[in-house]
């Protein structure tokens, strides 16, 4: 089926401030061939966005940021996580040029390279954001310390680790944020192969 499938009977926006929500009234095609009946569902519109995780393959060591997230206040261990850099598409930016931009404001490192991993829906029960995953080739030998804007009031704690132990901390369940748990599964597949490539000049 495509969005042909799908007839809007009405959009409206219920609510518009850092993030938007939308009203859908809505029906859409059966797999029998008939229309289902009237369905009603709110959307939260937060916009697209794009996530790396910074590799260093010399060293054999990964930068991850840890920062506020008001979504975890309730999550044991408290609302600190420990994440990828990653940022919304601003205007006509491209998910790469997101990706270099936010690796230099919110981990103060440099991509030199870059692998798409995947693009994925985050939650298409209820958002219809979309994230661009990549993997970006660092140089981590400085890498470390506080970052991110004033001006955005972010205060994000930068650490670049060995490959193994981010592999433990996603093992333990103490990385649980699904960029960083996705980036991470693909590099350890695909972690001989990277350093390989990234190596050999």
């Amino acid at each position: 089926m495509t969005r042909s499938d799908v007839e809007i009977i009405e959009k409206k926006v219920c609510y518009e401030g850092f993030f938007r929500i939308e009203r859908y009234r809505l029906r859409h095609r059966l797999y029998n061939g008939s229309w289902s009946g009237e369905i009603v569902r709110e959307l939260f519109e937060r916009g697209h966005a794009a996530a790396v995780l910074p590799y260093d393959p010399v060293r054999d060591e990964v930068v991850l940021i840890e920062q506020f997230r008001v979504g975890a206040l309730e999550v044991p261990g408290g609302p600190w996580l420990m994440e990828i850099v990653a940022g919304v598409i601003d205007g006509d930016e491209t998910t790469e040029d997101v990706v270099r931009r936010e690796a230099v404001e919110e981990a103060g490192c440099t991509i030199s390279e870059l692998i798409p991993i995947c693009d994925y829906l985050v939650s298409p029960g209820g958002t219809s954001e979309m994230i661009s995953l990549y993997c970006g080739r660092v140089d981590a030998t400085n890498v470390g310390g506080i970052h991110g804007l004033a001006e955005e009031n972010e205060d994000i704690k930068v650490t670049s680790i060995p490959f193994k132990d981010a592999l433990s901390l996603l093992d333990s369940g103490k990385i649980n944020s699904a960029s960083p748990i996705m980036a991470l599964q693909w590099l350890a597949l695909n972690h001989q192969r990277v350093r390989d490539t990234w190596t050999q000049y």
